[in-house]
């Protein structure tokens, strides 16, 4: 694997400058957030670092990969490009970064939409994608705030964000998005 400095440098050469400060936005939340509940801050700052890796990839470059790697896509992801970087992102973040942790891997493929009985560490990335300082939208502060008190409280206000956003514009929600928000919802402290 290569080493964080290594990680860092072949971002910047390879995404625009405005993703590579979001990237560096959610590798510091994201060790925050491993610092808060108790896992490696160091595996928190590298899943952070190369979640986007696969962002400014070009779409026929982006279907390549998914057509070697042989992953079947559903009728939602088919029909949103914007998926697609998540998709893929295990797959180049061991190919160009060498990163081999499995942990890492899935924290770095659901970053976008989660999913139900998410890891700790893949909570973490999740929902730093979504409130690192750069993010501006309505609600964020909320979310923030909630998170950093309640790791599990802040993804599952994250995910229903989310879908409120979707359903106003009416975009396709992935089923991994609602089955990750009906996860939390089906634990009892979600209840009523």
């Amino acid at each position: 694997m290569l080493s964080i400095e290594e990680i860092k440098i072949y971002l910047k050469t390879n995404l625009m400058e405005k993703r590579y400060t979001h990237i560096l936005g959610v590798a510091d939340t994201a060790k925050k957030l491993a610092k808060l509940n108790g896992i490696s801050e160091e595996k928190a700052e590298i899943a952070g670092l190369a979640h986007d890796v696969a962002k400014n990839l070009k779409i026929d470059t982006m279907k390549e990969i998914m057509e070697k790697s042989n992953i079947i896509l559903s009728k939602v992801e088919q029909n949103n490009a914007n998926l697609w970087h998540s998709i893929i992102a295990d797959i180049v973040a061991k190919d160009k970064l060498g990163i081999e942790d499995e942990d890492i891997l899935d924290a770095v493929r659901w970053h976008t939409t989660g999913k139900e009985n998410m890891s700790t560490l893949t909570k973490i990335i999740y929902i730093a994608d979504m409130i690192e300082p750069s993010r501006n939208f309505e609600g964020v502060e909320e979310i923030r705030k909630l998170t950093f008190e309640d790791l599990d409280k802040g993804v599952y206000y994250g995910l229903t964000r989310s879908i409120e956003f979707l359903l106003t514009r009416n975009l396709l929600i992935d089923e991994n998005t609602m089955k990750a928000r009906n996860y939390f919802l089906l634990d009892s402290k979600f209840k009523g």
